[in-house]
């Protein structure tokens, strides 16, 4: 039978959390490194921001602000073979993976000096060598792959997992079922985690999505574990990811996680309505109560580990980090026109490799 498991991120949860080993083993460096994390990201999305609404950045820009302690958490206790893939909200999983400030806002800016050389924008950040299989701007596009990243792990017989991030409104497509069958029916170590900020694009869940208590849930009909977290505490996060990662490993088998968690903005920048399908009393209350960084700043408050001072160098080197970033952006060429074809298809940039036969391009 599967799972089913629906936990809240009470008081009592978050003590418990602390206490398991993957906390408990935290020195007091590396607890601060996870606030410092939160920080980063937060700094550089709201500079992001700023930036397109100066006009620097086109396209759409979707924004991680309040979401900080999921992917904080949980790729914080993944492995060296372990790897990662996400949607279009991909600025965090980035930044948290080791990718630098520069190249991401590059990216932003279209310029030749981002990650994917200004072609892919800030839905597609991709850092292979990190492990990191990008964002993708389909939705539910990427849970297909996500899901051959772990066949491809357990085909080689590498000691390693793949987890897959979706958010609340991919869990009706298609793909998304046919790719839980799939890992279910061939026992694939992919942890599917739904970053659930309650909305989707615009629309509630209880108005898009049938359910009783936890979109999880729908794991049953598969017959794979599942559990659902409120994910606002980055102890509770990173215990429950390890926890899954490990059995997810050991068995060779799928899980469906959910991350209850909230943003602040709406959909994209562009989503002129996010507060109108909620109230900005809801924001403020989550802001107030729930908010990660605060959150578990006052967690490090209370075990004496940061004080007010350490929080105002963190902040500082953060908001400078971002704002060097921006100038870098800013400062770096365009592709050039030549460069159009470059990056598209393999072979064309391999050529002494190359198998195929025929055109790859054509030209009016």
């Amino acid at each position: 039978m599967a799972t089913k498991k629906t936990t809240r991120s009470s008081s009592g949860l978050v003590e418990k959390a602390a206490k398991a080993k993957i906390n408990s083993s935290l020195s007091n460096e590396e607890k601060i490194k996870l606030l410092e994390d939160m920080i980063r990201v937060r700094r550089f999305e709201e500079r992001s921001l700023r930036s397109y609404q100066q006009g620097k950045i086109g396209g759409f820009l979707h924004l991680y602000i309040g979401q900080e302690s999921v992917a904080t958490g949980s790729l914080s206790v993944l492995g060296e073979n372990d790897h990662f893939i996400t949607a279009y909200r991909d600025h965090a999983h980035a930044l948290l993976c080791g990718m630098g400030m520069n190249e991401c806002m590059a990216e932003m800016y279209g310029k030749a000096t981002g990650c994917s050389r200004g072609k892919g924008g800030s839905m597609h950040f991709f850092a292979p060598d990190k492990n990191y299989w990008g964002g993708h701007g389909i939705v539910a596009g990427q849970t297909p792959l996500g899901l051959g990243l772990a066949y491809a792990l357990k085909y080689q017989e590498i000691d390693g997992c793949a987890i897959c991030y979706l958010g609340d409104g991919a869990v009706n497509q298609g793909v998304f079922h046919e790719s839980l069958n799939i890992a279910a029916l061939w026992d694939i170590p992919v942890i599917f985690i739904i970053e659930n900020n309650g909305y989707s694009m615009g629309t509630s869940e209880a108005r898009s999505s049938k359910f009783e208590d936890s979109l999880a849930k729908r794991a049953e009909g598969y017959d794979m574990k599942w559990e659902s977290v409120e994910a606002h505490h980055v102890y509770v996060v990173r215990e429950v990811t390890d926890r899954w990662v490990r059995y997810a490993k050991e068995n060779s088998k799928p899980v469906l996680l959910e991350m209850k968690t909230y943003r602040y903005r709406g959909h994209s920048v562009a989503d002129a309505n996010s507060e109108k399908y909620r109230t900005k009393e809801e924001i403020q209350r989550y802001q107030e109560t729930m908010d990660p960084i605060n959150v578990f700043r006052k967690t490090l408050t209370d075990e004496g580990i940061i004080d007010d001072e350490k929080v105002k160098e963190i902040e500082k080197n953060a908001k400078e980090e971002a704002n060097a970033a921006a100038k870098f952006a800013d400062e770096s060429d365009f592709p050039t026109v030549e460069s159009i074809t470059e990056d598209v298809y393999w072979e064309a940039d391999n050529p002494d490799e190359r198998k195929s036969e025929g055109r790859l391009f054509f030209h009016s």
